[in-house]
């Protein structure tokens, strides 16, 4: 197959979708480049969800809430030229950062090799995109999640990853590839509704870093810098993770106080679940006092620990205003914490602990400070020292 072939383009499809192993040995073996890549497949591929989204906009508009927005061909064009554009210095970003980590998990770097995995694993998010186009089909979009398994098949094989490394090197991966990809929205649709075109950095695109900061308009940032912290950050927690055992529920409720930024505590109760390999457990109060109402709670993530890992250690923040309240994310003191409040008198507010518990208040109160207080309520000490 020749990579500007649409025979082979469309045979190559087939076997990637139905008979995923046996296609990455043929796609490990044989010669290619990245720009040849690029070009031949990531370019047409890339185009069908922006066009897809194109039609659908220009023929059926964009309804919520009993009201339709049909832009104009310009608006339209522009967001699919924009949309594409920025698909591909995705998929070129997501190639260097497989290319970055692969010497982490005991992998060989290969530009060559890591673009091959990038581009086709997108293959099944490529092809689902087509139901943009009829928005009565649009949940069929979900079917591009098989791309994480073609991820999963291809990475380590093609990167020489050992087995034992395999997994934490995919789940690094994936969690790399979600932040891309919900950059790419968000970039799109920030780019979109200025209809001009703006310089971007994304990141380095040249070397073996992976740098800058991804500022999201009305969002926040996300620090491309940290891409290897993060990823020995994250490959310890999936490690620690695997073996983690969920804490007991009733030893979460243990620590939640009878009474705390002067509420009562009304109700207590706990539980715990795991499935798949993954476990997890809580446990959670409410607290009372004239009008306010408060709920405060103990999450104990146990072997989703490596995914909790990904806002800080990704160092995400975020922060948006407006006339009714504010949300913001980031580290604060070593943590990272999760801070929303609405003006009418409710909020939340949250703090990850090692990466692997989560404490939140929320409800009904005079300022954020009564959650801050339930929240601080926690003796972390002892909740560290559950984890073992």
């Amino acid at each position: 197959m020749t990579e500007s072939s649409s025979h082979g383009m469309i045979a190559r499809c087939q076997a990637i979708l139905l008979k995923p192993k046996e296609e990455w040995a043929r796609i490990d073996a044989e010669p290619a480049s990245v720009g040849g890549l690029m070009a031949g497949w990531v370019a047409p591929l890339a185009a069908i969800g922006p066009v897809a989204g194109m039609i659908a906009g220009l023929g059926f508009g964009y309804s919520a809430f009993g009201v339709t927005y049909r832009p104009s061909v310009t608006a339209a064009v522009t967001g699919a030229v924009i949309g594409y554009l920025v698909a591909l210095v995705a998929i070129f970003l997501l190639a260097k950062v497989i290319d970055v980590l692969a010497p982490r998990f005991d992998g060989t770097a290969n530009s060559v090799q890591a673009m091959k995995v990038a581009a086709y694993s997108a293959t099944a998010s490529y092809l689902a995109a087509v139901f943009q186009a009829v928005p009565a089909l649009s949940i069929l979009g979900i079917l591009g999640l098989y791309s994480l398994y073609l991820l999963y098949l291809g990475l380590p094989r093609l990167m020489k990853a050992p087995q034992d490394k395999a997994m934490s090197y995919t789940i690094v991966t994936v969690i790399a590839a979600a932040i891309l990809f919900l950059i790419v929205g968000a970039v799109t649709a920030a780019l979109t509704a200025m209809v001009v075109p703006r310089t971007v950095t994304l990141g380095s695109s040249t070397g073996g870093t992976v740098s800058g900061t991804v500022n999201i308009p009305g969002v926040g940032s996300v620090d491309m810098s940290k891409v290897q912290e993060a990823a020995k950050k994250i490959e310890t927690a999936s490690d620690r993770a695997r073996s983690a055992s969920p804490v007991d529920r009733q030893a979460l409720a243990g620590l939640l106080p009878a009474s705390a930024a002067g509420m009562t505590r009304t109700a207590i109760e706990s539980s715990s679940a795991s499935a798949g390999g993954f476990g997890g457990s809580q446990a959670e109060a409410r607290y009372e006092t004239g009008d306010q109402r408060a709920r405060l709670k103990i999450v104990d993530l146990a072997s989703a620990g490596a995914f909790a890992a990904m806002a800080s250690a990704f160092k995400i923040e975020t922060s948006r205003e407006s006339d009714d309240g504010y949300q913001k994310s980031g580290m604060i003191d070593g943590r990272y914490t999760m801070e929303k409040w609405n003006r009418r008198g409710t909020g939340t507010y949250g703090v990850l602990i090692g990466d692997r518990f989560l404490i939140e208040a929320d409800g009904d109160a005079s300022d954020i400070g009564v959650l801050k207080s339930l929240v601080g309520a926690v003796d972390l000490a002892r909740l560290e020292a559950l984890a073992g």
